[in-house]
């Protein structure tokens, strides 16, 4: 069976009937959500369903595309459990049927990973406020999650069957869903895979619902966390550092060492602690992520110790160098905890 199009729609006009007519030719199942249409547009729905002999799923009110994907979704994985997933699809006419055939053939090839439908944002007829909102956003997924997504703001999109349990859980009820599905599936290292597709705007795009600050700052949310968490572990490994300096040791290679040993042993527990439970929220057995940390933790703490060591010549004060160095080491330090010790291995989901 081929992957099932969901089609969330608010008020559409006659380019959904055509794009269904399309999609039907192709053989493709579509499943339409009306999210809370005026009295007005039932005429289309009923075309859809009548004519076109398209399932329509009605919302009495209208409850925002997150909660209308849902519903398609869990209607489409009780009704046609064997197909391989979903394609998601805009009811505007933004999205070309050939593209949506297109994404729905790549999930049947790849039905463990997501497929987003990737379009050209240096055409020159692309505008400014999807272009540069998609760069911000594009910039702010690496860094939280480590993985590369050139278009954000996709709602083309083919989603793995396997992977439904956990799609009906991620927060969202609007728009800010789609991105939550992005953001958990870095989380979780589903495997991407791009489908070029056709870059359609009406009107300027000027209808778009899609908000780069905001967007960005719910992207942002996790390394702003992981820079507090830092921060604090920070002013504990700096304190007990100045303190035992101050009383304990002298500023030798050797005292300098010990210094940074007991305070990075003091702040490195306070860390782990909070990245593991507060920041990337991993719910794994201590064991393999405490030892990975210790690894971590270590190296962090060697590389410290030789910097600070090798530069304590300068005439700059030893906890100023100290917070120099340290910060030098904390982009690689957040990558290999979000990546590698607290993100989760790459996993297919079944629907139990």
């Amino acid at each position: 069976m081929k992957a099932v199009v969901i089609i969330p729609a608010l008020n559409p006009d006659e380019k959904l009937i055509t794009l269904v007519e399309k999609l039907k030719h192709y053989d493709l199942t579509t499943i339409i959500i009306n999210d809370g249409s005026a009295p007005g547009y039932e005429i289309i729905f009923d075309i859809l369903r009548e004519k076109l002999d398209c399932v329509v799923r009605v919302h009495s009110k209208n409850m925002g595309k997150g909660v209308a994907l849902k519903t398609g979704m869990a209607y489409a994985a009780n009704i046609y459990p064997d197909a391989p997933g979903y394609v998601t699809a805009d009811a505007d006419g933004q999205h070309a049927p050939e593209d949506i055939l297109n994404v729905a053939r790549m999930l049947e090839e790849n039905p463990a990973s997501l497929i987003l439908g990737t379009r050209d944002f240096n055409n020159v007829k692309t505008p400014f406020k999807s272009k540069w909102g998609n760069r911000i956003t594009s910039l702010a997924y690496l860094l939280s999650t480590g993985e590369r997504c050139p278009d954000t703001q996709t709602g083309l999109r083919g989603i793995p069957m396997s992977w439904t349990k956990e799609l009906l859980k991620i927060p969202g009820d609007r728009y800010e869903y789609e991105m939550n599905v992005l953001l958990e599936a870095g989380k979780s290292r589903i495997p991407f895979v791009e489908v070029p597709i056709e870059t359609i705007y009406l009107n300027e795009n000027k209808a778009s619902h899609f908000h780069a600050i905001k967007d960005s700052a719910r992207i942002y949310l996790n390394i702003l966390k992981f820079s507090l968490s830092s921060f604090v572990s920070a002013i504990v490994d700096n304190s007990v550092f100045t303190l035992l300096m101050q009383i304990a040791f002298g500023a030798t290679s050797l005292g300098i060492l010990e210094a940074t040993i007991i305070a990075r042993v003091m702040s490195g527990g306070v860390n782990y602690l909070l990245n593991k439970h507060w920041v990337f929220q991993n719910t794994d057995r201590e064991g393999k992520a405490a030892l990975q940390y210790a690894i971590l933790f270590i190296s962090q703490m060697l590389l410290s110790w030789f910097f600070v060591s090798s530069l304590s010549s300068l005439p700059i004060h030893l906890t100023v160098l100290k917070i120099c160095v340290d910060t030098g080491l904390f982009i690689g330090s957040y990558l290999i905890q979000k990546n590698f010790i607290f993100g989760e291995s790459r996993k297919e989901y079944r629907l139990k």
